[in-house]
């Protein structure tokens, strides 16, 4: 099947039609959260792209997302320059993260996408659990779909291991980062 619109609708979701969604950067936000000290910190990246291709049938469907690493925004320019550096994500020699999907299964109402997440080079595979949150047009026009996303990953296993040890055998920051996505996406003409 083609990757261009063919107005009809799915099999398995009701209003939503076959072709590629842009992602809509105004309404969309890819975030992450990670245990500092006693807290969670929470960030955004600011500058992304990404295609959804919806197929006839939802299990053939796929997308693939680049995310700009320097784009970190954690509301503290301090912290934001630290997660830039060779410490964290070396934003100057490996500028990109990416996301290549390559299966889509349904559980009950939600959704399981599976795909690869490459970040400073090193590729593993990450399941997402996905909720639908449904089909309209937006002010102009255009069938937009909108989604929920999220999971969770141990950041030393993509060779993000700074951190800083404190007194009692505790670490500064959590291995943990539980990444969260809010998307919306414009069927493309």
């Amino acid at each position: 099947m083609s990757d261009t619109t063919t107005g009809t609708p799915t099999s398995s979701i009701p209003g939503l039609v076959a072709g590629t969604y842009t992602l809509d950067t105004a309404h969309t936000e890819i975030g992450f959260t990670v245990r500092h000290l006693m807290t969670k910190v929470r960030g955004v990246f600011k500058d992304f792209s990404g295609e959804i291709h919806v197929k006839d049938s939802i299990e053939e469907s796929s997308t693939n997302v680049v995310v700009e690493l320097a784009s970190v925004h954690t509301r503290s320019e301090q912290r934001d320059g630290h997660l830039r550096s060779g410490d964290f994500f070396d934003a100057e020699n490996t500028p990109k993260m990416t996301f290549a999907s390559t299966a889509i299964k349904a559980e009950g109402d939600d959704y399981v996408l599976a795909g690869e997440l490459t970040i400073k080079n090193v590729t593993k595979p990450v399941e997402l659990a996905v909720e639908f949150l449904g089909v309209d047009q937006n002010a102009y026009g255009q069938t937009i779909i909108g989604f929920e996303a999220s999971t969770s990953i141990s950041r030393k296993e993509w060779g993000i291991d700074f951190n800083v040890p404190l007194e009692g055998g505790k670490l500064l920051i959590g291995d943990k980062v539980d990444i969260h996505l809010d998307v919306q996406a414009a069927l493309q003409a």
